[in-house]
């Protein structure tokens, strides 16, 4: 934001507050921390965590790969429109994916909306607020490219130990059943020396664990020239003191090269961890999908990735049900599915996305055989999913606590962390002190399908700066004026993908 448009938006009182809410994939995750910072840079604070609606200005950083995504939106605005009417000077924004694809038709269908801004302009939403207040009418701002890439803009980070890192934005691909590119627009790379300041920045601040983000992350380098720039990404990534964890989200199999494969399995501090989109096991139904490689292709990845990373947890997204599958082509993904064995899966039912090639396209399947192909998919992964816990006990693996994860520990007296290769642990509570973003080192004792447990005493405590930075924050947190205290940070470092739901758009 330019000095003077901060300048129009500085005039807030500090007892303004906040909400955000966000839908989808993980890029709107991490788009909801900078509308965050933003927000917090011209002077509000946040809403008590559930809220609920009840805050000076609400935002709703939306998505568009649902069929139902606006049903989803209007339903939530028509909930909001009474308690507008009860609270003089309450803002409602909106702003994301389809905001970008609906744009006008949402303030004639909730016109109490205030405003309404796109995926490329984040930035002016404080602008945008103080517009709509002085002029007493709804803005409407729309960029159709990328006016700042967003990292430049201030951010409330979620968590003191677990960062994002946006290394890219947009996406060159023409998947039919996504709609992604026409909404983010082409890909466009970042600076690898912005990426790695802000990576080294966020280590000096206590983070010790870092996910860098792209609609299309391996691709990273076509908009600067260089193919074997991610690999080289990685391996600089490796060189930076401090940070512990590195990993990524999400690849496209067509752009999994050698290297890539190399650099993870010579990078230390690059987790054995992968997340790659299969979509469909069928070469016939990957062909109506325009997806760029066949089963055999997407094995022989899998394939070169264990034989460089043996212990390599490797997880998917898979669509059931695409228009003109067959029963051979299910057949076809339960193959795959055999063949690759996956610890976890996202798994969905294909939903028309509007605006997209394959909502018009014949062969749409009918829902009970979606739903039944989609049971049939699940109990398989779920059988696997165990197997494949299942030879994790007896392992010692080093686990940096996690906060939140664990939603019976307080119950259980146990704690959660999350593995080197991002498998959730929930291990005995030790005598001594214990934080979020510290180390401790475990025996796994038992195999549940979705986690792990360590039973035993734990072996070994490292106390960490990232654990100090968690500490310092959440003291800092407590000290706040009553009533506006965030409570716990809940993001982080990003939950492991389940088998049978999820919340990505599915689309790498």
């Amino acid at each position: 934001m330019s000095s003077g448009d901060r300048s129009q938006a500085v005039d807030v009182q500090e007892s303004k507050t906040y909400e955000v809410r966000t839908y989808g994939c993980q890029m709107n995750v991490h788009d909801s921390e900078r509308l965050s910072g933003l927000l917090e840079d011209a002077g509000y604070v946040r809403a008590p965590e559930g809220a609920d609606g009840d805050a000076d200005v609400v935002v709703f950083n939306t998505c568009a790969v649902r069929e139902n995504a606006d049903n989803k939106l209007y339903g939530n605005l028509g909930r909001l429109a009474p308690m507008k009417t009860k609270r003089p000077g309450m803002q409602i924004a909106v702003g994301g994916c389809l905001a970008q694809k609906d744009r006008d038709t949402i303030v004639k269908r909730a016109p109490w909306v205030d405003v309404v801004f796109g995926t490329h302009n984040i930035g002016k939403l404080p602008v945008l607020l103080e517009r709509a207040r002085v002029q007493e009418e709804a803005q409407i701002e729309i960029a159709e490219s990328l006016e700042a890439f967003p990292s430049t803009l201030p951010t409330r980070r979620e968590s003191a130990y677990a960062a994002w890192v946006s290394i890219s934005v947009g996406c060159n691909n023409t998947c039919t059943f996504c709609i992604v590119p026409a909404l983010r627009g082409k890909e466009k790379d970042r600076r690898t020396g912005d990426i790695l300041a802000e990576i080294e920045a966020l280590v000096g601040e206590g983070v010790s664990e870092i996910t860098l983000l792209g609609q299309n992350v391996n691709a990273y380098g076509s908009d600067i020239g260089d193919r074997e720039a991610f690999s080289k990404l990685l391996r600089a990534c490796g060189k930076i003191e401090g940070l512990e964890r590195v990993r990524f989200t999400s690849p496209h199999p067509r752009d999994f090269t050698d290297d890539v494969i190399a650099a993870m399995a010579e990078t230390p501090n690059v987790m054995p961890q992968l997340h790659m989109p299969m979509q469909s096991g069928s070469d016939t139904v990957l062909k109506a999908m325009r997806r760029s490689y066949r089963q055999e292709r997407f094995l022989g990845i899998i394939e070169k990735v264990r034989d460089a990373i043996p212990h390599a947890a490797i997880t998917t997204d898979i669509i059931v049900g695409f228009p003109g599958e067959t029963e051979e082509d299910f057949e076809q993904t339960l193959h795959a599915v055999r063949e690759a064995r996956f610890s976890a899966a996202f798994t969905f039912q294909y939903s028309k996305r509007p605006g997209t090639p394959a909502a018009t396209m014949e062969g749409q399947i009918p829902k009970e055989i979606v739903q039944a192909r989609y049971e049939r998919l699940v109990a398989l992964q779920e059988e696997i999913s165990w197997d494949e816990n299942k030879k994790q006990v007896g392992r010692v693996l080093e686990l940096m606590v996690a906060e939140g994860a664990g939603r019976k520990d307080g119950a259980t007296h146990r704690l959660s962390g999350r593995a080197p290769d991002n498998r959730l642990v929930h291990f005995t509570k030790p005598d001594a002190e214990v934080r979020p973003g510290d180390v401790v080192t475990v025996e796994i004792t038992y195999a549940a399908p979705h986690h792990l447990l360590a039973e035993g005493a734990v072996l070994d405590v490292r106390r960490t700066r990232a654990g100090d930075a968690w500490e310092k924050r959440n003291a800092a947190e407590a000290a706040k004026p009553a009533g506006v205290m965030l409570g716990l940070p809940r993001i982080g470092a990003p939950e492991p993908l389940p088998v049978a739901a999820g919340s990505g758009c599915g689309c790498d």
